[in-house]
């Protein structure tokens, strides 16, 4: 039976490790709250399992432990922020209430930021934006990683480029947090170490064979993406579109960012839909939306179609009142960091 450990307790426990390793009270329980809302909702290779590699650029000083992003650009209705390699969940918080507040404002903001040290869950960001009743769409990417090829070739070439989307509801919000590629790269590294295989044949080794060998992504291979071989250029031109809109509108790609590591360029936009066309109207329509979905006829009586989101966010709340479930192995890791 797994165990389920209360979130207070390893908030305490993730901030302590961070205040030790470098970073000041205040940032180092904010970044262990963004770890600790992805493993809440279940996105457990990107939650507190991320700690020890914080830890490791902090020591290293590839993270900056002091100061503020600095803005390039700054307008009514849009910002370019330079995180210049603070910890990424201290710049999205950052990013997300500032965000939010402009948008409550004039209807719709949008924010990129370079340089951010990895930013992590993108999801665990949406949570604050869909609380406030706003949506939000967040798009990020690594400069100086590749691992991920264009359909028709097998070269690594982009990140895993994840888009994630809120919007609230009269019940439970639209949710999603998904990766360009097929999978995540932190969850072929997982399965390699495991020393299992991918559920299904979703990489590519160096000479172009498909495959669910994990460990070809150590050796020159490539993870393919969304829609593999048989689905044509759609998940490529999400992760190009993704790679656009991060890098090229921040200013800071992959000639800029060689050799920055596991830093990100991210796109934030906030729509507060009070503004643009009133509360009432906007929760009429997403509700009944919802309401055609749930009434749509399920391939499997026992299994009813849900609105992405549903389960992660019925999981957070269990997580809260019950104690969070870790994956395992993350608890030991974070105990191993604590004693040293």
């Amino acid at each position: 039976m797994s165990q389920r450990l209360p979130a207070a307790s390893l908030r305490w426990l993730a901030s302590g490790i961070l205040v030790a390793a470098g970073l000041d009270r205040a940032r180092a329980d904010i970044v262990a709250e963004g770890f600790l809302e992805a493993d809440l909702m279940g996105y457990s290779t990107h939650g507190l399992a991320r700690i020890p590699a914080n830890v490791k650029w902090i020591e290293s000083g590839n993270t900056r432990t002091h100061g503020e992003p600095v803005v390039l650009y700054d307008a009514p209705a849009a910002a370019n922020w330079d995180g210049r390699f603070l910890p990424g969940p201290y710049l999205m918080h950052l990013a997300v209430n500032h965000a939010s507040e402009q948008a409550e404002h004039q209807g719709v903001y949008l924010l990129t930021i370079r340089r951010a040290q990895h930013v992590a869950c993108l999801a665990s960001y949406l949570v604050p934006i869909v609380q406030r009743g706003l949506l939000g769409i967040i798009m990020a990417s690594t400069p100086d990683e590749a691992f991920v090829s264009a359909f028709g070739g097998r070269s690594p070439l982009f990140s895993n480029n994840p888009i994630a989307f809120c919007a609230p509801s009269s019940t439970h919000p639209l949710l999603f947090d998904v990766s360009t590629a097929i999978t995540a790269g932190g969850r072929v590294l997982r399965t390699f170490k495991e020393g299992a295989l991918m559920s299904e044949a979703c990489l590519k080794d160096r000479a172009g064979n498909v495959t669910n060998e994990p460990g070809v992504l150590t050796s020159g291979g490539s993870v393919m993406p969304i829609g593999g071989l048989g689905h044509g250029h759609k998940g490529y031109a999400l992760a190009l579109m993704t790679e656009v809109l991060t890098q090229a509108l921040g200013g800071y790609g992959r000639e800029r960012g060689v050799g920055d590591g596991e830093a990100n360029s991210v796109l934030l936009q906030i729509i507060d839909p009070r503004l643009l066309c009133g509360h009432a109207d906007y929760l009429h329509e997403i509700d009944y939306l919802f309401e055609l979905i749930r009434d749509s006829q399920p391939d499997d009586v026992d299994a009813p179609v849900r609105i992405p989101g549903e389960r992660a966010w019925a999981r957070r709340q269990r997580g809260l009142d019950e104690g969070v479930e870790l994956y395992p192995g993350v608890l030991a890791g974070l105990l191993a960091q604590a004693r040293r």
